[in-house]
């Protein structure tokens, strides 16, 4: 199992994160739970940051949300200095909860509500990524019945497909997403924008896809968008202020995966850029990037506590935990890989296979497929590392299991950030029947 961050053995033999014995952090605060590393994820906000004032760009690095949204991590991104994306009223509101300053918030989204798009604006946010036709007139109407213009990006479909899951490719042509430069949709768009009179388009905007682990789809959307911009500028006489490369950059989940750094990504972006416009004389841009997987993923550590075993002879063990496809739902969803520890026997010897298996009642819940370990016991504990991204962001009450706690642990203190759901909170919002009748 590959220790992330501040992660170690301890001299008890146990995994400590962040100065905490994940075993204590167990029986304080109950299983399954999430455990972030807060100085793993400062470090990797950091690293972005720090590229781009190497790079000469005026930039912004807009932490990506939808990978993990609470109050507190977004008191932490706004400490950083990063920017903001959300994709819903949630998010949103989140974000506001937290302090975070609306103009420095983008507000993404297929298929924004006319009242997300009335929130943002009265909450005076930075921009809108409009997705489609539908959102621009939405936009254009609800910006001029206040009065006052909206800044926009216009996200496109460059039509490049990255070297990842279907599930999480969004560059390729065929996507839901964005408008499609092959077709002409994208110029359409644009030429739209410059005519609505409470519209300002700032530029452009492009997300190939995540768990990304090369440069080369970047440089080629680069390549496209670029060109499209020098197309609209002696067409049309417009120059776009900035130009967004989205992110997917990948991380480590497995031994197989071999992620770049930071500054690698940032490197490869910005050279191209500067490039592309130069050979096209373009003024440079300012540069968005939105990492979001990058910056909380390998932070996080999901803790379980073993259950019950089922041996087939000459075909399986299956290893139940309290936890499953109700805090994680990625391995259900699109077979993500993740590797584990017994955090309680970290220095223990592996001597058998196993698999996986969560708690809820699917035969598709498993979270690890054949993965050795020490012989395990009832009362273990199990230590899932890189789940720090869509894990909580995903969690569900399938089967009325409640979503675990979330914790944040630095210098050998915890903090918690979001509190275990109760029995009384799966049902706070139901409502019983006021009167049953049987009719024959």
């Amino acid at each position: 199992m590959f220790l992330h961050g501040t992660s170690r053995i301890n001299d008890r033999g146990h995994l400590e994160i962040g100065g905490c014995d994940s075993t204590e952090l167990a029986k304080k605060y109950g299983t399954p739970l999430y455990v972030y590393d807060e100085a793993l994820i400062r470090e990797k906000c950091r690293a972005f940051v720090q590229a781009f004032e190497e790079s000469g760009f005026a930039f912004q690095v807009a932490y990506a949300s939808k990978a993990f949204c609470t109050v507190a991590m977004c008191q932490l991104v706004q400490e950083e200095g990063l920017s903001l994306d959300v994709v819903s009223s949630g998010e949103l509101y989140t974000a506001l909860q937290a302090g975070f300053p609306p103009e420095k918030i983008h507000f993404h989204g297929n298929n924004k509500l006319p009242e997300e798009v009335a929130f943002g604006l009265d909450a005076n946010i930075g921009c809108f990524v409009a997705d489609n036709f539908y959102e621009l007139d939405m936009l254009n109407r609800l910006a001029a019945e206040r009065g006052r213009k909206v800044e926009v990006l216009l996200r496109l479909t460059p039509g490049v497909e990255a070297h990842t899951h279907d599930y999480i490719s969004t560059g390729q042509q065929d996507s839901k997403f964005g408008f499609d430069i092959a077709s002409g949709q994208a110029m359409e768009a644009i030429k739209l924008c410059l005519q609505y009179e409470s519209i300002e388009l700032l530029g452009l905007h492009s997300h190939i896809g995540s768990q990304i682990f090369e440069t080369n789809g970047f440089v080629m959307a680069i390549d496209r968008l670029i060109a499209l911009l020098a197309q609209v500028k002696n067409e049309l006489g417009f120059e776009g202020k900035v130009l967004n490369v989205g992110g997917g950059f990948g991380i480590r989940y497995v031994e197989e995966d071999t992620p770049l750094a930071p500054g690698a990504y940032v490197k490869a972006i910005t050279s191209a850029v500067r490039k592309g416009c130069a050979e096209n004389s373009l003024t440079l841009p300012e540069l968005w990037i939105e990492p979001g997987r990058s910056v909380i993923g390998d932070a996080g550590t999901t803790l379980y506590t073993i259950g019950s075993t089922k041996a087939i002879p000459d075909v399986r063990k299956y290893v139940s935990v309290d936890g499953g496809m109700s805090d994680n739902l990625r391995p259900a969803l699109y077979q993500a890989k993740y590797e584990a520890g017994l955090a309680n026997r970290m220095t223990e010897q592996a001597e058998e296979v196993v698999s996986i298996a969560g708690k809820c009642c699917e035969s598709g819940d498993m979270l690890i497929w054949d993965i050795s370990l020490p012989p395990v016991k009832a009362g273990d504990v199990l230590a899932v590392t890189s789940t720090g991204a869509y894990g909580y962001a995903m969690s569900n009450n399938y089967n009325r299991i409640a979503r675990p706690a979330v914790v944040f642990v630095k210098d050998g203190e915890a903090e918690v950030v979001v509190e275990r759901e109760s029995l009384a909170d799966l049902v706070k919002n139901d409502r019983p029947l006021k009167k049953l009748q049987c009719q024959r």
